[in-house]
């Protein structure tokens, strides 16, 4: 069935009805009337295949057919295999995520991007939890910041229900760096937030998603040094 719909997608000799081709070959390529070609073709044994029918004239080559579908399908081969298939990977936080955990989803994470692979960060707020959203939005945004050198931010973090999700990407080569005022106005936010998020969060553990908080702020503070 794929032989027969590539075979469908070239005329070939006799079905190529045009007065005059271009001739392309690895010595370059010259326009001539069809029955030339169709000629020179019959000389060597072998076929003239349209190629660019749309082309004006239109492009055609001398070579056998049968080589020609070959070629046509090892292309097609070797250009599906070059697809990457991308997946996204889910890292869930709960409200209380301490800093042992974090660093084991991190780590997961880091795999998943390198193996080309998006990956969609959410915290989980469960009941009265929810009150602490801020907290999530930043530890979120260290997430990001500590995945930065593998991945770019896809979606900021965004509360839909109870989750906050986050939206990662592989990065590829090339890509340009924020300026340092926007940097400068992210930190204020994330610091404008945590301040708001310390108001609330009189019962929520040290050693879990306000620990992050304050990590996250340190992490986009450190990111402008470094930048």
């Amino acid at each position: 069935m794929k032989n027969d719909k590539i075979k469908m997608q070239y005329r070939v000799n006799e079905q190529i009805r045009v007065r005059e081709v271009r001739v392309v070959s690895d010595a370059g390529a010259e326009v001539m009337p069809t029955r030339k070609a169709l000629e020179l073709a019959q000389e060597e044994g072998v076929d003239l295949v349209e190629i660019s029918p749309n082309a004006q004239p239109p492009v055609c080559r001398i070579i056998d057919y049968a080589k020609f579908l070959y070629q046509q399908k090892k292309h097609q081969k070797e250009m599906k295999q070059k697809q990457v298939k991308q997946d996204i990977k889910e890292i869930r936080f709960g409200p209380q995520t301490d800093e042992h955990d974090y660093l084991f989803k991190l780590k997961h994470a880091q795999g998943f991007l390198k193996e080309g692979n998006k990956v969609r960060a959410y915290v989980f707020f469960r009941g009265r939890s929810i009150l602490f959203k801020e907290q999530g939005e930043v530890l979120l945004l260290r997430f990001a910041n500590d995945l930065e050198e593998l991945a770019k931010v896809e979606q900021l973090p965004k509360l839909e229900g109870k989750k906050m999700f986050l939206y990662l990407t592989p990065k590829k080569a090339g890509v340009v760096k924020k300026s340092q005022q926007k940097r400068d106005r992210e930190t204020a936010g994330a610091e404008a937030k945590l301040a708001m998020a310390e108001k609330q969060g009189e019962n929520v553990s040290h050693g879990g998603l306000f620990a992050n908080a304050k990590n996250g702020v340190d992490a986009l503070k450190k990111l402008n040094v470094e930048e």
